[in-house]
Parts: C-alpha cells; structure tokens; sequence
C-alpha cells in the first residue's frame, strides 16, 4: 500500500533509487534523443549535399545582434569588392578558361571556342555595369560611411545598451546593399553560365569519367562561405551518424552544441514563432546533455570503446 502511494510521488521527482544512477528509462530517453538529434543533423546534412547549391550565406547576410558583424564577413564577397572589380574578373575567368582546358584535354579549336565564351563573359559583365552605373556609384560613395556607421555604431550600442541602434544601423546597411543588390546577382549568374558554357566545350569522349571541372571562387576572408559551404553538410553528415550510431558521442554532441549555439547567437536576441532560434538554443543544450552523460554508452558503438578503454586503463602497468 505504502509504495501504490508513494508511486505517483516518484514519478514525479525521478524514477531512478539514486539521483547519481540512471535508470532504464532514463537510459532508453537519452538513447532516443540521442537518435532523434542524430537523424536531424543527418538529414539535414544530405539534403544540403544532394542540393548542390545550398548556401550559408543568406543566414549570415542576415545576421543581427552584437556579432552581426563578424558573420556577415564570412559571407563570400560580402560587399562586392572583388565582384565589382572588372580586372579580378578577367583574371579568374581567364585563369578558369585555361584550367578547364587543361582538364578535358582541348584541341586548338575547342580552345578558341572557350576564348570565345571568355570575350561574351566580359561582354555581359561591362553590359551589367552600364545598365546599374547609378546604382553602383552610389553604393561606392555609400562603402566608406558602412564601414564607419558600422564600427562607431557598433560600438556605441554595446556601450550605451540601446538596441534600437542596431535596428537603426542594419536599416541602413540595407537600404545600401539593395542598391547594389542587383548587379551582383547578374554577376553571380555570368560566373555560373560562364563555369557552365567552358564545361560544355567538351566532348561526350573527354568528358567522360570526368566530373564537371567546378570554378573555384577566390577567398575574401579567412574563412567565408566559399570554404563554409562546402564543409557543413558534410560536418552535418559526419555529426549525424556519430550520434545515430553512438560513436564518439562526447566530441560529436560537443560539435553540434557549438555549431548550434553559434545559429543563435547569430540570431540574437532571439524572435519568437517558427523562425526563432530559441529551437537550436534547446537543441544545443541537448547537446550539452548527451555530451556529459556520454550518451553513446548506452545502445552505442561508445560502450564497446568505454570497455576496452577501462580493461586498459585499470590494468597493472610493467614499467611501475
């Protein structure tokens, strides 16, 4: 009788005889969020992969908070400075002609034909500049009071705690880049016919067995969106069968705590509905948990490590 009406009570504040021991049913809960984050980075990761254009840099374009800043930066050619250089297109591009040459192998007439696609290239970039010549002169007489509102903007806020500043200073810096906005989509689109239309030079016989030959974009940062683009799904991939499989749990939890964390921090402070990242917030912390708990130990390839590991580690050593 005694324990029919202490059961409610125990259910209440833990199942388990020790709040130091997890019982089935705590192991069987971890096992399964385990496997739930898992399939959600997993997921995520193919679906990023198989789309072959995903991009991350909408999401730091559009960046807010105290680090709006810096992970706007990541973003590739973030203010258009190299884009907007006809002499750093022609480079590429010439560069990009000879590369794809030298990859499939082209005669002396699939060559003229690839200086060809070069000429109508450049052709469309001086149309697109002509066409966006206002636009473009205001957004580079804009660049230099960016750049200041930016730093002194950014400086103040932190300092004086006034949000409504960094609302105030990201509806300018909109309002800047929507003037430029257009020609550099037309930009991107003559990179992308141009990477297509030297591809296409080749044969069925050369290109055979051979991959489309990818024009690489130049670095404008450290680490931008050329390199990030290309890791995520495949980071997203490898954290996802780590926790699905309950192999290097600790480190696989830890990494997709830090990469979740550093998606709500770029969103902070947070909105609410379906858009706000209060979701990785809680995810992050999960996390936390199967990291500290060593989640993997339990129905994962993690507890046949932890026991070669402690046979190991406990073993008397010789050289004592």
């Amino acid at each position: 009788m005694r324990k029919f009406l202490l059961f409610p009570l125990r259910l209440c504040v833990g199942w388990g005889l020790s709040p130091r021991l997890l019982s089935l049913i705590a192991a069987t809960m971890l096992v399964l969020l385990r496997i739930s984050i898992g399939w959600h980075f997993y997921s995520e990761g193919v679906e990023k992969r198989d789309a072959g254009n995903w991009s991350a840099a909408p999401f730091f374009a559009n960046a807010k908070g105290p680090l709006a800043g810096e992970f706007r930066k990541m973003v590739w050619d973030a203010d258009g400075a190299l884009r907007l250089n006809k002499q750093a297109n022609l480079h590429y591009w010439a560069v990009f002609r000879d590369q794809v040459g030298a990859h499939y192998g082209f005669d002396d007439a699939q060559k003229r034909q690839a200086q060809v696609n070069y000429a109508k290239a450049v052709e469309q970039y001086d149309w697109v500049i002509d066409e966006n010549a206002a636009e473009l002169e205001e957004y580079e007489l804009g660049r230099d009071r960016i750049a200041t509102l930016e730093t002194q903007g950014r400086e103040k806020t932190l300092r004086d705690g006034v949000t409504s500043l960094g609302g105030q200073r990201d509806t300018i810096r909109k309002e800047w880049t929507s003037k430029a906005s257009s020609a550099l989509k037309q930009i991107d689109e003559i990179w992308e016919g141009y990477e297509i239309a030297q591809n296409a030079v080749a044969t069925s016989e050369q290109s055979e067995g051979r991959p489309m030959f990818k024009m690489a974009k130049p670095r404008t940062a450290r680490v931008d969106t050329s390199v990030v683009d290309g890791i995520i799904p495949y980071f997203d991939i490898a954290v996802g069968l780590c926790l699905l499989f309950g192999l290097f749990t600790p480190v696989a939890a830890l990494a997709a705590a830090g990469f979740l964390g550093s998606v709500f921090l770029s969103q902070y402070p947070p909105s609410t509905g379906p858009q706000s990242s209060n979701y990785q917030l809680i995810e992050s912390m999960a996390c936390l948990v199967l990291a500290g708990t060593g989640a993997g130990r339990f129905a994962g390839l993690d507890f046949f490590l932890h026991l070669i590991i402690r046979k190991f580690w406990h073993a008397p050593d010789p050289d004592a």
